[in-house]
């Protein structure tokens, strides 16, 4: 739909003048301005009404499957689960994350300050929860290294290892990290973690897999070593004790390492190998086991006495250190969050199913809680086990189950054998495990894309290595959010130009060829408008009145600018300040002789203004569904300001005027044939035509 728009000028701008008779209407598509009568009265507590009509509209479909998938995500593989298909390769992947995970378990235990059998215990219980709670059909569940860290570095600083206040304080803290995960998970509050960079990420995972890897020398190397989340005390440590170095140690946990190592790299690179990456660990601790049992090297620490059986209920206690236990309850439910959600929905991805987020969150919840009552620490997905089960075929949540059965009976039946394990081997298998963590690639790869994503991954890991991994979070949270915080209050602005022959306008510095209209400013926002970025958007107007002045090359000659379009077609949001601020620039404008105009704003930004009263104040008329109508309206008005004061016909020309004017006559047929194909861009303007005389009004009412 068109309407014929042959509008005066602002009072301003018209006074004392008249419009030409060559001025002619301009074809333009009506703007549809929102009725404030019929819709002031619901959009005060439209958002949350909204809210809660969806959600009330969404319980009301749900059929009664629906509602046991909901509390039991479970039933979901299990009402179509192919018996014939799935089950010989779930139990195939059970066994093989259940062989891979008995030695990873006993050695994150012992990296959290723990015996080995809390870290079998935290591979039971969780596996049977997470798989009837949990909506990921492929993750892995259980101890993994940058958890056991953070419960070390915490709990070390409260209570000595050695004491059983340091196991109960661990028991403790996962059921306070299950309870976290539920609430969060309940009140669908997952999307929070979204503020926390990928370069915060991989830089705190970094930092973190290298001061792992350092904790661990200790059982290479032959003597203790402080215990420490920072690099420095750790090397300072490993440097002062060096005379009580031991090579036996050494070179055997040196020789697993290796074996580890090539074995895992075997199992990437080869699909026919891909089962040597999960036989690693095992192979490491059989062969440790094998040598210790034949030589009996006294120089060599062992695991030493494990507890047989399965674990027995418990409640956990010492429930007075709640309060010193809450920064770390809520770093590692934001680790979970990262880690084993992200994991989840990208095996969601490829294996063609939908995973909910806060379902997800509340699955890891539940587990954590159950765990704790039986003596387990704080779990999560695993993201090297995720993907070995991945690989390894895993259907459903049956490969889970079968995992815990078979760490039900390690339990049972292989603890007398797991004493003689070498404690280096158990060393050995954390550090293959992080070593994949260190993430130099992640670092080149934003030197390389964006220096500012790679100073945010350099501060982080800095801050982490050098002042421990609490202190490292939060520095790299923060700057990270610094940057969002300085991106919104500083958005992007772009000064518009026609391309020749079309009517698309883009970002005259993006497409240098695009050309402005003297007298007018097309500017286009692409950020909400809010408090913050107000302040910085008017002086780049300002700004941009003078750059715009002096680089226009088409329309009529006019010493300075008389209209200031804004595109407003990228602002999702505009605040009462923002409003207020645009009513302030529009009286300067009126003062300065400058009418403001508004291009293509959403509905409810629309809204927005009219309730406002923004509307009103610019006028109606001044709202355009186009950049181009309203380049239109605009250039018609410049024009009608440059021929204010027609030319008297000098009689001495005779025929010669006459000429002129038939001349003249000739050159607009000819413009008016070509305006449909150059307003629809099947028409470009070439090099010889004048640039001055570039058709752009509608010249047909």
């Amino acid at each position: 739909m068109e309407i014929t728009y042959a509008s005066p000028s602002s009072s301003e701008l018209a006074e004392g003048a008249t419009m030409p008779a060559s001025t002619r209407p301009v074809k333009i598509i009506p703007l549809q301005h929102p009725s404030t009568t019929s819709t002031s009265s619901s959009s005060s507590s439209s958002y949350p009404s909204a809210v809660f009509s969806r959600w009330s509209s969404k319980l009301q479909r749900m059929t009664w499957v629906e509602w046991i998938e909901l509390f039991l995500p479970c039933y979901r593989w299990i009402r179509t689960y192919k018996w014939r298909d799935y089950l010989q390769i779930d139990v195939m992947a059970g066994t093989t994350i259940g062989v891979m995970l008995v030695p990873q378990a006993m050695s994150y235990a012992k990296l959290a300050g723990l015996q080995p059998i809390y870290g079998l215990y935290s591979g039971f219980v969780p596996l049977f929860v997470y798989a009837i709670f949990g909506s990921s059909r492929q993750l892995a569940v259980g101890p993994v290294a940058l958890v056991s860290l953070l419960v070390s570095n915490v709990l070390g600083e409260i209570v000595d290892s050695s004491d059983d206040l340091y196991t109960e304080m661990a028991i403790l803290l996962a059921l306070m990290v299950g309870i976290l995960e539920c609430i969060m998970g309940l009140l669908r509050l997952g999307w929070l973690i979204r503020f926390i960079s990928h370069s915060v990420i991989s830089g705190f995972t970094t930092a973190s897999a290298i001061v792992i890897a350092l904790s661990q020398a200790k059982y290479f190397l032959g003597y203790d070593v402080e215990r420490s989340s920072k690099i420095v005390p750790l090397i300072k440590s490993i440097i002062e004790g060096a005379d009580g170095f031991m090579w036996q140690p050494f070179l055997m946990g040196s020789i697993i390492l290796a074996i580890l190592l090539v074995m895992k790299h075997l199992g990437k690179s080869r699909k026919y190998l891909r089962f040597l990456r999960a036989a690693g660990p095992l192979t490491g601790v059989v062969l440790g086991t094998a040598f210790v049992k034949i030589f009996n090297p006294s120089s060599i620490s062992l695991v030493g006495d494990i507890p047989q059986g399965l674990p027995s209920f418990s409640i956990p206690k010492n429930f007075g250190y709640v309060k010193s236990l809450i920064p770390t309850a809520f770093l590692i439910t934001g680790v979970a969050i990262l880690e084993s959600v992200g994991i989840a929905k990208a095996l969601a991805a490829k294996n063609g199913y939908e995973l909910d987020s806060n379902q997800e969150l509340f699955g890891l919840g539940v587990s954590n809680i159950f765990g704790s009552f039986f003596s387990s620490y704080p779990t999560t997905g695993s993201f090297s086990r995720s993907a070995v089960n991945h690989e390894s075929g895993a259907k459903t949540g049956l490969a889970g189950v079968v995992t815990g059965i078979i760490m039900g009976c390690a339990l049972l039946f292989l603890t007398p054998v797991f004493e003689y394990i070498p404690q280096c081997a158990l060393a050995a298998i954390v550090i293959s495990a992080v070593m994949g963590l260190v993430d130099y690639d992640e670092a080149i790869f934003l030197w390389r894309v964006d220096k500012k994503d790679f100073l945010l991954w350099t501060i982080t890991s800095t801050t982490t290595l050098f002042f421990g991994i609490e202190i490292g979070v939060l520095v790299g949270v923060g700057v990270a959010l610094a940057f969002v915080i300085h991106e919104s209050a500083n958005p992007h602005i772009a000064v518009l130009g026609r391309l020749p022959g079309t009517t698309v306008y883009r970002n005259i510095q993006q497409y240098p060829e695009a050309y402005t209209y003297n007298g007018i400013v097309i500017v286009r926002i692409d950020a909400p408008i809010y408090f913050a970025n107000i302040s910085y958007l008017k002086d780049r107007l300002r700004e941009y009145e003078a750059v715009v002045d002096r680089c226009s090359n088409r329309g009529p000659e006019v010493e300075r600018i008389y209209f200031v379009i804004l595109e407003l077609s990228p602002v999702t949001y505009i605040d009462s300040s923002a409003v207020q601020a645009l009513k302030d620039l529009h009286q300067e404008y009126k003062m300065r002789d400058i009418q403001m105009a508004i291009s293509n704003p959403n509905r409810e930004v629309l809204l927005t203004l009219s309730k406002s009263g923004l509307v009103e104040m610019i006028g109606k008329e001044w709202y355009f569904v186009r950049v181009h109508d309203a380049v239109q309206v605009c250039l018609q008005h410049v024009q009608s300001l440059k021929e204010k004061t027609p030319r008297a016909a000098d009689p001495a020309l005779g025929d010669d005027s006459n000429s002129s004017f038939l001349q003249r006559l000739l050159q607009q047929r000819a413009e008016d044939s070509s305006i449909s194909q150059l307003e629809s861009g099947n028409r470009r303007v070439e090099s010889k035509d004048d640039p001055q005389l570039e058709p752009l009004l509608s010249r047909k009412a």
